[in-house]
């Protein structure tokens, strides 16, 4: 259940929705102009999903409060829960994305509860958590982890929550929290075995994690290429481009896919496991045409069709079910490489995430959930046909053509 895997503005039937077109910054020179990616899901149905974030948000706590949200409601997770820190910067990012007033009031204080949790951190090394309890956080007691793993991804994906949120306030607490998340990655998991780039981190017991991830680097890449930009400190660039290093040895050209990482001595690929989300990612971090197959990869090989749901499963291990979420991230990447078909192919993609919206088991008509029935993850975990903020968020950005490895 946690991840262990040129702008021009335009209006969204009244919602205020802005999003880029082209690439990312740092690979625009290899790329011709792209074309305005445009609203592809009804603005209604991504008002609801909005309706469900603030609905999450505030199951405890109302207004300026500080506190985290709640990952998932309903469904098998009934009992579960914590607040992923993951699931948290994507809700932070989706908020930014509409970017009203009230939706960046809300951005902020998720972002203050991320600095609030890294400042009473046991280590007070500038790391956070997996998971915490998205109790309100009123005192350092209110603290509570629920998940101690010192995970690559769910920091990065904090940490660019906190430049994001830098870039649109100027306020310095968040790009000091990025810097302190960057520093703690840079000085822990930085690797030098084989391609390089990032290890993944820490265990529950304090353990190194010695195998590398495709996804954590490309996470690590999209997070200190927005902190070299936003800091103006330009080893930041250098770090990035170390760990895109690692991901350019992950690619396999013959197949047109990632691997997904290493093993644990930092070399050795791990072939068997293929999930969708690293070719995906890949290409919204990078819209590098070398590796322009990734997002088809994923089309052509996770398709599922199953119990009247559409869309891709997780890994190529179980195509039992569809995992909403990465059906998301896919329509987000297909719309960005806007080669012929892909636009129908994300229109697709959001219009099967719709109708589970309100037809998906213990759907509330408002989020989505994680998968349209329990699916596994091929890596010992599952996802549940419970409503989930993460899956939400991701839609709302696919829906929009946001670009959450960029700058919004």
């Amino acid at each position: 259940m946690k991840r262990v895997a040129g702008c021009l503005m335009f209006l969204l039937a009244g919602l205020g929705f802005a999003a880029c077109a082209g690439v990312t910054p740092h690979d625009a020179a290899s790329l011709p102009p792209g074309p305005l990616r445009s609203f592809s899901g009804s603005s209604s149905s991504i008002e609801k999903a909005y309706q469900f974030l603030a609905l999450m948000m505030d199951r405890y706590a109302k207004g300026s409060t500080t506190r985290l949200v709640q990952s998932f409601d309903g469904g098998p997770l009934k009992a579960f829960t914590d607040a992923v820190t993951y699931d948290d910067a994507l809700f932070v990012d989706a908020s930014l994305a509409r970017g009203t007033p009230n939706d960046l009031a809300r951005a902020k204080v998720v972002g203050n509860a991320f600095l609030y949790v890294q400042t009473h951190d046991k280590a007070a090394d500038g790391r956070l958590r997996a998971a915490y309890a998205p109790k309100p956080l009123l005192g350092p007691g209110d603290v509570i982890v629920r998940d101690n793993t010192s995970d690559v991804g769910n920091m990065a994906w904090v940490g660019q929550a906190l430049v994001q949120l830098y870039a649109k306030t100027s306020a310095k607490a968040y790009l000091n929290g990025a810097l302190a998340i960057a520093r703690w990655l840079q000085k822990n998991t930085f690797d030098t075995r084989g391609a390089g780039g990032y290890t993944g981190g820490y265990t529950a017991g304090g353990a190194k994690i010695e195998w590398k991830s495709t996804e954590h680097n490309i996470d690590v890449y999209a997070f200190f290429t927005m902190l070299g930009s936003q800091s103006g400190q330009s080893q930041w660039t250098t770090h990035a481009a170390w760990a895109k290093q690692f991901v350019a040895a992950m690619w396999d050209s013959s197949a047109g896919r990632f691997y997904v990482g290493t093993g644990n001595d930092g070399v050795t690929p791990n072939k068997p496991f293929k999930p969708e989300d690293v070719n995906s990612w890949s290409y919204l971090a990078f819209a590098n045409p070398v590796w322009a197959a990734a997002p088809s990869w994923d089309v052509e090989n996770l398709a599922v069709s199953e119990g009247g749901f559409s869309g891709v499963s997780f890994c190529s291990g179980d195509r039992s079910g569809v995992w909403f979420e990465g059906t998301a991230h896919l329509a987000d990447a297909l719309e960005l490489r806007n080669e012929s078909g892909d636009r129908a192919q994300a229109q697709k993609y959001l219009g099967d995430i719709e109708y589970a919206q309100t037809n998906g088991p213990n759907a509330d008509g408002l989020g989505i959930i994680a998968a349209s029935k329990t699916i596994s993850d091929c890596d010992g975990d599952h996802y549940f046909a419970s409503l989930h903020v993460g899956a939400t968020a991701w839609y709302i950005m696919a829906a929009g053509g946001v670009n959450p490895f960029e700058l919004l």
